[in-house]
């Protein structure tokens, strides 16, 4: 790993390498900032408060210092974990906070929860090496309204940091068009409710159809677009209604009932509750 100071040296060359990703400066412009009018800097520049949030001590100080390089940015501090995070956002209410996920004692998620209930003019981008998709919908149904990886470079951090301060969402391309595989993605086909079997619900269904296909309960959660504890409900009450005991059980139930179809060559695999 180099030394995150390279961020800070003068000649434009330095990179921050951070937790399997990294941060890059734009090569255009002074010290490797984007000069004006360049990579979508716009030539007025209005200073932004940043609150930087990382549970890993040089991935943050390489954050800080990036983020010192950028026009119309102003770091007001830096947390180590969520519980500091929202402790600082009270006692400096930046404009954005810049959150990791994976933290102790309280994860980016719950903190993003707790700063934007408690504290609504601040908004919060997160900026994390996960782009899996339990994270990113978790982080965006907390209330963050940005989702950049760490190989995003200045030019896109501050335009992410710029597009939610003016209402609109900083998401990365990549994560742009996983929502929108998301929002297009077929929903299972079920029997109207009249049709279904052992009293179930179409919701019961539907979870059912998913655990057929061999969805784990965080990618039903995220097909259907409900909470965790919600695909634990549904599963509970169809496994009670069905006289299922285990998934396996629920897979040749919903065979059987003709909700979903059996594959040709072998079958899903199983997933506890």
């Amino acid at each position: 790993m180099r030394d995150v100071s390279e961020a800070a040296n003068g000649n434009g060359a330095g990179e921050a390498r951070m937790d399997g990703g990294e941060l890059r400066r734009s090569a255009a412009g002074r010290d490797g900032v984007p000069a004006a009018g360049q990579g979508g800097v716009p030539e007025e520049v209005t200073a932004l408060r940043v609150l930087v949030v990382d549970d890993q001590a040089m991935v943050r100080e390489g954050i800080v210092l990036l983020l010192g390089l950028l026009p119309g940015i102003e770091v007001v501090g830096s947390a180590g974990d969520g519980e500091e995070a929202v402790a600082l956002v009270a006692a400096h209410a930046p404009d954005v906070v810049l959150m990791d996920l994976r933290m102790p004692r309280c994860d980016g998620v719950e903190a993003t929860r707790r700063i934007r209930t408690g504290h609504p003019a601040t908004h919060v981008v997160v900026l994390t090496t996960y782009a899996d998709d339990d994270w990113l919908f978790r982080a965006l149904r907390a209330g963050a309204r940005g989702y950049l990886t760490k190989d995003a470079d200045g030019t896109q951090i501050l335009r992410a940091v710029r597009d939610v301060v003016s209402g609109q969402a900083g998401l990365s391309p990549a994560v742009q068009r996983r929502l929108l595989e998301q929002v297009t993605a077929p929903a299972p086909e079920i029997p109207a409710s009249g049709e279904l079997p052992d009293g179930l619900t179409p919701r019961e269904a539907e979870v059912l159809v998913l655990i057929a296909e061999g969805m784990p309960n965080a990618e039903i959660s995220q097909t259907l677009r409900i909470g965790p504890a919600t695909v634990k409900t549904h599963i509970n009450n169809l496994f009670a209604k069905t006289g299922v005991r285990d998934r396996a059980q629920a897979v040749r139930y919903a065979y059987r009932q003709g909700l979903a179809q059996p594959p040709r060559t072998g079958g899903p695999g199983a997933d506890v509750t």
